[in-house]
């Protein structure tokens, strides 16, 4: 059987939803084929613990990058809620005082007290605000045209505090790290922006630390990160419902195994079935893609993250003695002290596990008690979710591993709390690299899909065609890619989805 359509899109991500419903409300004739039972990728909830009832978050948690002006052209009904904490890093006095470093999401004079406990002054505070009201202009530059073609980089310095873009984008992110701050703990609560995701020492020349702080900081132009309503699985259910509505059509549980581009069209084929379609929308991992197109890459991605998925009976005290409900709030950062995250980045590179866990936790309940059934809603249960640094598949290499991870994970908790985590744990799941790959066919279980690329072009790069311009092109004109290996792809934005249909329509329209 060989069906014919406009567009056909391998993966049913996010991504891959955005475009199918702008595609598709165009009247294009459009088809999503996903491998799972579901849509949505690393973007769903999921009842990780099968004897509770609680829908986490599982892969991914929180939203900043996907553009409102998006959000209401897709017609999608979501609530995001700001949190009230952005950070909490607790630390112990040399007098072996525990302490924390609080940061509110509006600063206010818990922060000012709490950045003088730490400093003993308030110069790091004014250089953490110089700082991040220099990022926010470079934000404001940036973001408005994440949903237009790739400015070229000129464009973007022009609008920038020249000294933010050198510091940015010409040099390592860790030298301006170190010449605009003096505190270990302040320091590595900025790194830890630029290293989410990426595997990298905060000196690596190849500035893949520097795009990912750069992406975490745009969304929207404030760069805040909230908390989707109903877990991200209510993100994906919006997103299919505005696709479904707008006519595209979506199958599940089909697995693509070729992607075969002539002059003519493209004929993609899973077992005894294909399609044939004038063009082909890529949601999966470039590397994937590549293997499908029969042109398999020699060196693939790895991430380098591993993820805990926690339900407690209740919220564990802390020894600063700060209330478990501020410090859980935002994000409560964990060995990640500038001096630690290289340390943890040494032995990482060197195939160890980091001695002392480095990552972050959140706790989605705090905010949103939604994703819980109504009776563990009725008592003081919270989800937590620990996102862990430095961590590439050859550190942990099989369960055993695994389990000593996820040991060091509460060992490094247990260092801040006034009790043991473990008797408060109802459930735990751990998904390292190779889980995420086996679950999600993510190449090395990188949840970007690759080292994430600077939004905008440089001055000489070539941008003939739409799909240049739109940061979408591969080797072949009628395939694009439309999810996280886009220009401007990687965490749950709906950009690359946007930029691959905005370039199709464009050349569709330049060529009728």
């Amino acid at each position: 059987m060989n069906e014919h359509h406009d567009v056909v899109i391998v993966g049913g991500g996010h991504n891959a939803l955005v475009a199918a419903t702008l595609l598709a409300r165009a009247g294009l004739s459009v088809t999503v084929l996903e491998r799972l039972d579901h849509v949505g990728g690393a973007a769903v909830s999921a009842q990780a613990f099968p004897e509770h009832e609680a829908r986490l978050s599982r892969y991914s948690y929180l939203v900043s990058l996907f553009p409102e002006a998006l959000v209401e052209e897709l017609g999608l009904r979501l609530e995001l809620r700001s949190r009230d904490t952005a950070s909490y890093t607790p630390y112990v006095h040399a007098d072996g005082t525990a302490d924390g470093l609080l940061v509110e999401t509006v600063p206010g004079e818990a922060t000012r007290a709490s950045f003088r406990r730490r400093t003993g002054g308030d110069d790091e505070l004014a250089a953490w605000q110089r700082f991040y009201a220099e990022v926010a202009q470079l934000a404001d530059a940036v973001a408005p045209s994440l949903l237009g073609p790739l400015p070229r980089a000129s464009e973007v310095r022009a609008a920038s505090d020249t000294q933010i873009w050198e510091d940015l984008v010409e040099h390592p992110l860790g030298a301006a790290i170190e010449q605009r701050f003096a505190d270990d703990v302040v320091r590595g609560v900025v790194a830890t922006d630029a290293l989410i995701g990426t595997f990298a020492s905060l000196h690596d020349p190849s500035l893949a630390q520097n795009r990912c702080f750069l992406y975490h900081l745009i969304g929207n132009g404030t760069g805040e990160w909230r908390v989707p309503v109903g877990g991200m699985g209510a993100v994906t259910g919006e997103l299919e419902r505005v696709a479904r509505e707008a006519g595209a059509e979506i199958l599940t549980a089909v697995t693509v195994t070729a992607v075969e581009p002539d002059d003519e069209g493209v004929t993609v084929t899973a077992g005894e079935r294909s399609w044939r379609a004038d063009h082909v929308l890529s949601g999966v991992a470039p590397a994937v893609l590549a293997d499908l197109l029969g042109t398999p890459l020699a060196v693939r991605p790895e991430g380098s993250q591993l993820k805990v998925n926690l339900l407690l009976s209740r919220l564990p005290r802390l020894r600063s003695g700060v209330d478990p409900a501020v410090a859980f709030a935002g994000t409560l950062h964990l060995g990640e002290a500038y001096s630690e995250l290289e340390t943890a980045y040494a032995e990482a590179a060197a195939g160890t596990l980091p001695t002392r866990s480095a990552g972050e936790v959140y706790c989605h309940t705090l905010t949103d008690r939604s994703i819980l059934g109504p009776e563990l809603a009725a008592t003081e249960a919270q989800t937590l979710t620990y996102f862990g640094l430095h961590t590439p598949p050859s550190t942990l290499p099989d369960d055993a591993a695994a389990r000593d991870a996820y040991a060091r994970v509460l060992a490094a908790l247990d260092a801040h709390l006034a009790e043991p985590i473990a008797p408060l744990v109802l459930g735990a799941e751990v998904k390292t690299p190779s889980d995420i790959e086996e679950a999600l066919a993510m190449p090395g279980g990188h949840i970007f899909h690759g080292d994430l690329a600077w939004p905008w072009f440089g001055d000489d790069e070539v941008a003939g065609t739409a799909a240049q311009r739109w940061g979408v092109a591969t080797a072949h004109p009628r395939v694009l890619v439309c999810g996280s290996g886009s220009r401007r792809g990687g965490a749950v934005s709906g950009l690359g989805g946007h930029s691959a249909a905005s370039a199709l329509l464009e050349h569709r329209a330049s060529t009728n």
